[in-house]
């Protein structure tokens, strides 16, 4: 197979594409590499005699130095040289992320993998990999050394980081992966066109990054358990990664939180997705607003009867719920906006929290008459009897208050029209 060669050397003003002619490749493998001089010849022959033997459609391997200072480059010029389907590039600049972000950019296949110099992983996974990206069932796909099935081999030092790691990211960031950092990843090459210039880190973070960002677009995610053997002789420093990582870890958490990232520009982009449909009887999203709407209903609740307990000794009941109310109602309203209909950034921010006073307003009427109510009644009213009724309240004002807010204060933005459930 005649293959269409990358740029050599890469520094500078990047071209826009590499050039076209040959044969068509499907999948370009990236070896991203520094200072790897012993173990390279041996990883891409290897590899190539794999995909050359088991690998159906055309293929290149694309060894991406990341400004090395040993021999590597000579060992890739001589591989490139020698095998057609080798391709050497060399970036001046270090950075894992920064050559994944180079290569797949300038790649014309139509499907990206990379995969890591010592091979730790069984190349058996590869098909799997790939294949549900050929047949445009997955936008990204990873293998995953804590998933069902795998077998993996490694030391406790090891093990133990990788799970503190995305143990992590499960709870930082929500994220749903089971392994981000396994250094055997295929993506599209429509999909990375879109999400790679939202991915800022250049290093290690870039495959964390990549997923969280794909995940909460909305793209979908396949992984595939492997086999996996740990390489005592890798040249990564667990410490000085781990430290990086924690670092992007709170960058992306803080621009999530702050609404900072478009990711409205990688919402289901690609082909057609059932939950954009319109199903007659059945609105869009209710369901996953339903939740949303529970679970931030029941922590105001909480927080309300707290707040209501501590006021009401101080400046009686009527005005404790008021105030009570009206702080837990603009924490509610922020709080539905973001995680329950999916609004992210300031744009219509005050004119939210104005409509939510409204329906603020209407839940005051509730509580305020139920309490006043409470007190015609005479006699001795224990405070446990008024939390039930002020519940009982609270509980008329939420239905009310979801319908609201479903319908007239968050009617018009891009969640409740698309139906987005991410």
């Amino acid at each position: 197979m005649t293959q269409p060669p990358l740029e050599r050397t890469v520094s500078g003003g990047l071209p826009a594409r590499a050039p076209v002619g040959g044969s068509a490749i499907v999948l370009d493998v990236v070896i991203p590499v520094h200072n790897e001089e012993g173990d390279l010849e041996s990883c891409v022959r290897r590899l190539h005699t794999y995909l050359s033997d088991c690998f159906p459609y055309p293929f290149r391997i694309t060894i991406a130095d990341n400004a090395s200072t040993d021999r590597t480059p000579e060992v890739a010029a001589v591989l490139d040289d020698a095998i057609e389907e080798v391709t050497a590039v060399r970036l001046e600049q270090k950075g894992r992320g920064r050559a994944l972000h180079t290569v797949w950019s300038l790649s014309e296949a139509p499907v990206l993998a990379y995969m890591d110099v010592d091979l730790s992983t069984d190349l058996n996974a590869l098909l799997p990999l790939v294949a549900p990206l050929l047949s445009g069932h997955s936008d990204l796909a990873i293998g995953s050394r804590l998933a069902g099935g795998s077998r993996v081999v490694r030391g406790p030092k090891r093990e133990f980081v990788s799970r503190a790691y995305n143990l992590i990211l499960r709870t930082g960031l929500s994220a749903r992966f089971s392994d981000a950092q396994c250094g055997f990843k295929a993506i599209r090459k429509d999909v990375a066109e879109q999400l790679l210039p939202l991915v800022e880190d250049t290093g290690w973070f870039f495959d964390t990054e990549m997923l969280v960002l794909a995940e909460r677009a909305g793209l979908r995610i396949h992984e595939v358990p492997v086999d996996w053997v740990d390489d005592p002789d890798s040249s990564v420093h667990i410490v000085r990664t781990a430290t990086d990582d924690l670092r992007g870890v709170w960058r992306i958490g803080r621009a999530l939180a702050t609404g900072r990232l478009p990711l409205d520009r990688l919402t289901r982009p690609f082909g057609d997705d059932p939950r954009d449909r319109a199903v007659p009887g059945v609105p869009r999203g209710l369901a996953r607003q339903l939740l949303g709407f529970c679970a931030v209903g029941v922590v105001s609740t909480l927080a309300y009867l707290g707040l209501y307990s501590l006021l009401r000794t101080a400046v009686g009941p009527q005005l404790a719920n008021a105030v009570a109310l009206l702080v837990t109602a603009v924490a509610n309203t922020a709080a539905n906006r973001r995680l329950t209909f999916g609004v992210r950034g300031r744009e219509r921010a005050v004119r939210h929290q104005a409509q939510g006073l409204v329906v603020f307003g209407i839940g005051l009427a509730l509580t305020s008459g139920s309490l006043a109510a409470l007190d015609l009644a005479g006699g001795e009213v224990s405070h446990g009897t008024e939390l039930s009724v002020l519940v009982a309240a609270n509980l008329a004002a939420t239905a009310l208050r979801f319908l609201l807010l479903r319908t007239w204060v968050f009617s018009s933005n891009r969640f409740h029209e698309q139906g987005s459930s991410r």
